[in-house]
């Protein structure tokens, strides 16, 4: 076989490696793993440095033996099929994404990169997967059922405050996930003789807007849905409810940030759980013979201190139900 010929073959033989092979690391060879964030670095930190002491737990140290790319939206979700753009083209063996829209750009732009989810609301609903124990293509991970979850939370803050009668929900309405929230909540809070309003807010600068819209109807209460957008303002979001004197809800995190209740999954031990998928994929498997997982457990959080700056009182069954308790 002439030169030019065996070469022209073993060209072949790698273009047309199986995925996960592809990122088999050959001895010496560095991966390079991508990371997509929908919101900014600063507000993302502490679930980055998650995600980093679960890549350690499988001997990778950034910077030694692991390299790790980063792109952030910025909260702009315009933004992000350019940043997925980027990332690819820096030859990555893997490509990490937060959320429903960041997945959905680096599916819609790679089948042949593997991608894993570090959290994403119901992956089968929003058509980023069509099994979770058989993930087609190159996508895995966690996710969640948002709609469901978020009835719960309807739910709980019922039980906490039973003199309410028309809570909100604050979505945003670019985020694909906010779609088969608001129906379920709806029939959840009819189940419960609400009347549920949604409140849309599609960033931080919209916060204030939505809370003072909010303030000027029958609104009582308020129920935080995910957003890649939400989570980085938790703070914000709790003080602008706070000032207006609605009781809220939202995720583990917005309790500890100063919302009156915190219910959800630990996603910072999502974070931390990515890295399986990345040790997994690097060392040959395929995305599609890894199912997706999901929390089994949710925290519930009660924050006293807010609750007193509303002159409310949980109920004992609550409390004695809480994970944490923030005075």
């Amino acid at each position: 076989m002439k030169r030019r010929e065996f070469m022209a073959l073993v060209g072949a033989a790698a273009t047309a490696r199986p995925l996960g092979a592809r990122a088999q690391q050959s001895a010496g060879k560095v991966p390079r793993i991508g990371f997509l964030g929908a919101a900014t670095a600063a507000g993302s930190a502490n679930a980055i440095d998650a995600l980093r002491a679960g890549l350690r737990d499988f001997g990778y140290v950034e910077g030694r033996n692991i390299v790790i790319e980063f792109r952030w939206a910025e909260e702009r979700y315009d933004r992000l099929p350019q940043l997925v753009r980027e990332l690819i083209s820096a030859q990555l063996d893997l490509l990490i994404t937060h959320g429903t829209p960041g997945t959905r750009a680096a599916k819609q732009a790679t089948s042949t990169i593997p991608i894993v989810m570090a959290i994403s609301g119901d992956a089968v609903a929003t058509g980023l997967v069509s099994n979770l124990a058989r993930p087609e293509a190159n996508v895995t991970g966690s996710t969640f059922f948002l709609p469901e979850l978020n009835a719960k939370r309807l739910e709980v803050l019922k039980e906490a405050c039973p003199s309410i009668s028309h809570p909100t929900a604050l979505s945003n309405p670019d985020n694909p996930v906010s779609r088969p929230i608001i129906p379920t909540m709806q029939s959840a809070a009819a189940a419960l003789s609400l009347t549920l309003g949604v409140a849309r807010a599609q960033g931080p600068g919209e916060f204030g807007r939505a809370f003072e819209a909010m303030a000027g109807s029958h609104v009582d209460s308020v129920v935080v849905t995910e957003d890649g957008e939400f989570a980085p303002n938790f703070r914000a979001i709790a003080a602008l409810a706070l000032q207006n004197r609605l009781p809220s809800i939202g995720a583990k995190e917005y309790g500890e940030a100063g919302g009156l209740i915190g219910y959800g999954a630990n996603i910072l031990a999502l974070y931390r759980r990515a890295a399986y998928f990345v040790d997994r994929i690097l060392k040959g498997a395929k995305p599609a013979d890894l199912p997706v997982e999901q929390p089994t457990r949710f925290e519930l959080i009660v924050n006293l201190g807010t609750a007193k700056g509303l002159g409310l009182e949980f109920p004992k069954t609550l409390l004695a139900r809480a994970d944490q308790v923030i005075d």
